[in-house]
């Protein structure tokens, strides 16, 4: 792949812009973004910062982490706090992600979505009130291993660390294995729309929308 340096500031103007002249997929009224990308990388500022550029073009948006709909402990750990194959495919609760965030946001649905699910430290629900996206709003969701799911997303950008800096960055290295597998299986890289190389979060650099194999 090719990558060209830019600012996360510009990276979010850009990604706006691009979203403001989409349309949703399937009939839609609500556009769906995922910001895929490990821990280490700053999936949830870059959310922030998208959502601030959307909202000065008029535009309602609601941004979810993934941190707020994980399983409870019980499901999470059930073989142990630091298995990465449970990490990979059993700590999100994906079923509730659908329920509570994808369903509302079909054609004809009622756009009313929740904010979180489950509150990991105390290990209990949030219940926290839903929110209504209306017609027109966007949903920013950000997170790990948000690619292969079918989840019906507008826009997909994978935010990518080299394998070095994914390990020194990474306060878990048991969880390390996880994201191997996610490369091997899903091969995020291929799968987005756009990908952001954030080995130095000072510098990221990206590959632009509409990218193509470097020859």
């Amino acid at each position: 792949m090719r990558y060209e340096a830019i600012t996360w500031d510009r990276l979010a103007e850009t990604l706006a812009g691009h979203l403001d002249a989409s349309e949703p997929d399937a009939g839609g009224s609500r556009l769906k973004v995922a910001l895929d990308g490990p821990p280490a990388a700053p999936g949830g500022e870059l959310a922030e910062l998208l959502a601030e550029a959307l909202r000065t073009r008029g535009r309602a948006v609601h941004v979810v982490g993934t941190g707020g709909f994980l399983r409870p402990a019980s499901l999470r750990y059930e073989y142990g706090k630091q298995d990465p194959d449970a990490y990979y495919d059993g700590w999100t609760d994906v079923g509730a992600l659908w329920r509570e965030i994808f369903n509302p946001l079909e054609p004809g649905g009622t756009g009313r979505v929740l904010p979180d699910l489950w509150d990991p430290v105390r290990d209990r629900a949030t219940r926290s009130p839903y929110v209504t996206l209306p017609p027109g709003g966007v949903l920013v969701l950000h997170g790990p291993f948000l690619l292969g799911h079918w989840f019906p997303f507008d826009l997909t950008v994978h935010l990518r660390l080299s394998p070095a800096a994914l390990a020194r960055r990474t306060g878990e290295p048991w969880a390390l294995p996880a994201f191997a597998r996610y490369e091997t299986e899903v091969d995020p890289g291929a799968a987005a729309d756009a990908v952001v190389r954030a080995d130095d979060p000072r510098h990221p650099a990206w590959t632009g929308l509409g990218r193509r194999p470097e020859a």
